[in-house]
């Protein structure tokens, strides 16, 4: 039978593998401070070669690694680029603006990457009238975008216009993994759109703690000192670190069954018809799904769905979100699809 309670809400309420626990307790570790923890070390080298980067750097939180490459790559006055609905812009808690000075400019997208014509036309406005345009901001995949992986296309064309106007590019990569699995390729060639990219361990990879950030030497290099000034400087993390490794070796090709699991969501909710979903709007982990077309706000079916021990979130007053991980397997899924859609069945009826 499935375990009673299903959590849905997100790939971060995982919990770390037996293998990770043991690593962790087992971790050689020093002085990450002074650099001399081993364990980190081999982290930051192994995500660096993953990615395709000169160098990488640790950090406590997926939120820290957006932020520490914002300040690294702006001065206070700047403005970055990036879409409406990016977590740097909604879920960080100003942290751009409060911490580095940094003011966003935002352009609403459909898909969740901007129009290159549309950031264009910021970039080339006059820099004695405007503030300086510091950064363009990615995100793959695309969180409140319905867990949507942004084509390779798409990004380079992006890039070609940062390059032209010689404006760096950050990648929120936080789920850089799924994003490849969805695309077909390889992290590289994802990474290799961006200057920097940010990834988290604890989404989907089943990770405790911890991020990573990734880029040239030099930027690493400047990035270390902003990592401080924000608190992220820490000691023996070789501790935490050793459940990253793990994550990357043991946990990135395992994503397809989460893209499975969350077709299988997506294909049994598509046949209730008022709820006009289509399932091929969701190529990762999650669904996004309308519930006011049911006559029924966002929180109230979250609250309804956790009285059936199935706990879901919410992106707004109309929106559910889904969000499939290693902890739920398919036989969950199965029940869980069965008792939403008999659940809703129930109050369309």
């Amino acid at each position: 039978m499935p375990k009673r309670c299903i959590d849905l809400r997100s790939d971060t309420v995982t919990q770390p593998t037996l293998k990770m626990r043991e690593a962790m307790m087992y971790a050689e570790v020093g002085d990450d401070c002074a650099g001399e923890d081993p364990t980190v070390n081999r982290l930051q080298s192994l995500a660096a070669q993953l990615l395709g980067k000169q160098a990488a750097l640790f950090v406590p939180t997926g939120t820290m690694g957006n932020n520490v490459a914002v300040l690294t790559h702006t001065n206070a006055g700047n403005t970055i680029i990036l879409d409406s609905e990016a977590h740097i812009y909604y879920y960080e808690c100003g942290a751009i603006s409060a911490l580095g000075g940094v003011m966003p400019i935002t352009i609403n997208s459909d898909d969740g990457c901007p129009n290159p014509d549309q950031v264009e036309f910021y970039l080339q406005r006059d820099p004695i009238r405007f503030p300086k345009i510091g950064l363009i901001c990615l995100e793959n995949t695309h969180n409140r975008r319905g867990g949507r992986a942004v084509p390779l296309e798409q990004m380079r064309d992006m890039q070609s216009v940062a390059i032209q106007y010689e404006v760096p590019v950050h990648l929120d990569g936080a789920r850089i993994f799924n994003a490849a699995h969805a695309l077909g390729t390889q992290v590289k060639d994802i990474a290799d759109c961006a200057d920097s990219v940010s990834f988290c361990l604890s989404k989907g990879l089943s990770a405790p703690v911890g991020s990573l950030l990734v880029g040239s030497s030099d930027f690493i290099e400047n990035a270390i000192q902003v990592r401080r000034r924000l608190g992220g400087g820490m000691r023996q993390s070789g501790v935490i670190a050793a459940a990253g490794i793990i994550a990357l070796t043991e946990m990135t090709d395992r994503l397809v069954e989460d893209h499975e699991n969350a077709q299988y969501l997506a294909k049994e909710l598509a046949e209730i018809d008022s709820l006009e979903l289509d399932q091929t709007d969701f190529d990762t982990n999650m669904v996004v799904v309308n519930v006011q077309k049911i006559g029924m706000t966002a929180p109230e079916f979250v609250r309804i769905a956790r009285e059936h021990d199935i706990r879901i979130s919410y992106l707004d007053q109309d929106h559910i979100r889904l969000v499939t991980n290693c902890d739920v397997n398919r036989e969950n899924i199965e029940y869980a699809a069965d008792i939403l859609v008999k659940l809703i069945r129930s109050i369309i009826n």
